[in-house]
């Protein structure tokens, strides 16, 4: 018996030093290596100077490239995620990123990129998280981003992006945070964005956007998780429908600075979680109804700059709401 467990340690003890020689030994796949070495040569100087020698996952020697994060597959160290933001990255987005097919984190946020996000961007299947913010990026969004199956976040907000949302984005039916706010986007808002069971956080607030928000909801069951949901500055009009009630989910409703009018719908005060709501400096007119006034979990409302009765009040201490993107992953 001693001698079995004494065999069963010396087989462990080899196995776990063969796959000690195995990661040791692991090459980078070279195509992730020229990629990140061609990116290296056009970004600025803070970049350069952290990622040293030729190998972004380390030599044995050399350390891994600062932002860059690897793991062995096989025989080969693949990239599977790039962090690389606050470095005052300048020029076109870095096209040669879209070879590392095995990143599940992009992570470029607040740098100087400017141009067009390229539709090669589609290639990287297994991203999960897309940060772009913060940037100059311009031009119309890739439909082939909704070609990104596994993404959960998606960060675009604070650019100068313009044209129309794809209602390719649709197709991320993983995607639970969703920022688009501070571009130039126009038109109407894709109803089927409605069908992503799993999202959480909509925020197309401060662009161009036009319609009735109803149009947003005329898909039956849309929503189901949002929880979130801020579409302020924009020039929505029409009413508030009822079928907002459904969103049993929602928290936060921001509909400031648009030009929607009517009245407000009982039927809203009926969504169980609602904690703000902003209605304000909007042309909405009539009454409040009283149920808003007995809302057990709803703090703020704001409703100033409308055309509401005098008698009409406010509740809550109306600060202004400052959310970063942080405050929502949870």
């Amino acid at each position: 018996m001693a001698n079995l467990s004494l065999s069963l340690s010396l087989i462990f003890r080899i196995c776990a030093f063969l796959l000690l020689i195995n990661v040791s030994f692991a090459k980078t796949l070279k195509r992730d290596m020229k990629a990140l070495n061609e990116v290296k040569r056009l970004v600025g100087w803070r970049l350069v100077y952290s990622w040293v020698g030729d190998d972004p996952c380390g030599d044995g020697v050399l350390p891994p490239w600062s932002g860059v994060t690897c793991s062995t597959v096989g025989d080969y160290r693949v990239v599977i995620k790039l962090e690389v933001y606050s470095m005052s990255i300048v020029g076109n987005f870095p096209k040669a990123v879209t070879k590392l097919l095995d990143l599940t984190v992009l992570d470029l946020h607040n740098n100087k990129l400017t141009g067009p996000i390229p539709s090669e961007i589609g290639r990287l299947k297994r991203l999960k998280t897309l940060n772009l913010r913060w940037n100059k990026l311009q031009h119309v969004l890739p439909p082939e981003i909704g070609g990104l199956k596994s993404l959960t976040n998606l960060y675009l907000s604070f650019n100068n992006f313009r044209g129309e949302i794809p209602k390719e984005l649709a197709n991320l039916h993983e995607l639970q945070y969703l920022h688009i706010q501070e571009n130039h986007f126009t038109g109407r808002i894709p109803a089927e964005l409605g069908t992503l069971q799993k999202l959480r956080h909509l925020d197309a607030g401060n662009n161009n956007l036009v319609g009735s928000i109803s149009d947003l909801f005329r898909i039956e069951g849309c929503f189901p998780a949002l929880r979130n949901l801020f579409l302020n500055n924009n020039y929505f009009t029409g009413g508030l429908p009822n079928n907002l009630a459904n969103l049993t989910n929602l928290e936060i409703l921001y509909l400031s600075y648009n030009k929607m009018t009517g009245a407000i719908p009982a039927a809203l005060a009926n969504i169980p979680r609602l904690t703000n709501l902003h209605l304000d400096h909007n042309l909405f007119n009539g009454s409040i109804p009283e149920a808003f006034y007995k809302h057990p979990n709803l703090k703020d409302m704001y409703i100033e700059g409308n055309a509401f009765k005098p008698d009409v009040k406010a509740i809550g201490a109306h600060q202004v709401l400052e959310l970063s993107d942080t405050d929502f992953l949870v």
